[in-house]
């Protein structure tokens, strides 16, 4: 395989820091890393591969970072974590029979409503209510974790802006909501790489410098989210939102 131009690799060093310190904090990250990959000239289903190598990366090291600093709920997020591995396995298998593409219409909706009850919720997230979870409430969560990570395999814009609002509604602070939710999508990253790889749809000469870059970008996003606690992730999670959902109508009007 033909290496790529080192103005190439800087470019796409350059867009993986910058994905990997939004989608550490909020997710979203996969609208600066997706195009840059396609800019880059990869064909859509290796550059999406590609993708999930950084973004495998990032979400370890955000996960860890996340973890040394005690923001993440790691009994409740290890219980979940199957259940997002395996939706997700399954979901980037499927994607390879079947078009995503009719999910375009319902994601919009769900961002927009995601979007708008946080943005009205004035306090929402700021301090952790969360107390314990019931078995009731805990197989819910593990059906969600499933779905989303199913999603995340099968088509992916938005999981990690779901997967931070699912934690919210169990009564988590923004912080470790966006800790337990950058350790769910780490799962669902593995799962969906190692379906990527056995499939052959990742290029490495353009997916491990772009990696490398996403976990600088990971473990200074995820620090400066932990230091400035709420009043920092919840403008950036509305923001990263509806620029998820204004990418998601724009796909549809080209279509």
């Amino acid at each position: 395989m033909e290496q790529p131009a080192i103005e190439v690799l800087l470019f796409l060093i350059g867009a993986g820091f910058l994905a990997a310190f939004i989608d550490s904090i909020v997710g979203g990250g996969g609208l600066i890393s997706l195009p840059a990959l396609l800019l880059a000239g990869l064909p859509p289903g290796i550059a999406i591969g590609t993708n999930k190598l950084g973004g495998t990366f990032s979400s370890l090291t955000s996960t860890l970072s996340f973890l040394r600093s005690g923001k993440i709920h790691l009994k409740l997020a290890m219980s979940l974590f199957g259940f997002s591995f395996v939706g997700s396995a399954i979901g980037s298998y499927i994607i390879t029979l079947l078009p995503s593409a009719f999910l375009k219409p319902m994601v919009i909706v769900l961002l927009a409503l995601v979007t708008i009850y946080t943005l009205f919720k004035k306090n929402w997230g700021k301090e952790s209510t969360y107390t314990d979870i019931t078995t009731k409430k805990w197989v819910l969560s593990a059906v969600i974790a499933f779905i989303i990570g199913f999603y995340d395999g099968f088509f992916g814009p938005g999981t990690g802006s779901f997967l931070l609002f699912a934690f919210l509604l169990l009564g988590f602070d923004f912080v470790t909501a966006a800790g337990n939710a950058r350790m769910l999508n780490f799962a669902s990253n593995i799962a969906s790489l190692l379906t990527f790889i056995a499939l052959k749809h990742i290029n490495f000469y353009y997916g491990l410098p772009m990696a490398v870059a996403m976990i600088a970008g990971a473990w200074i996003g995820s620090r400066f989210a932990i230091r400035n606690g709420s009043t920092f992730v919840k403008p950036l999670f509305i923001t990263m939102s509806t620029l998820l959902i204004g990418k998601q109508i724009w796909d549809l009007l080209i279509r």
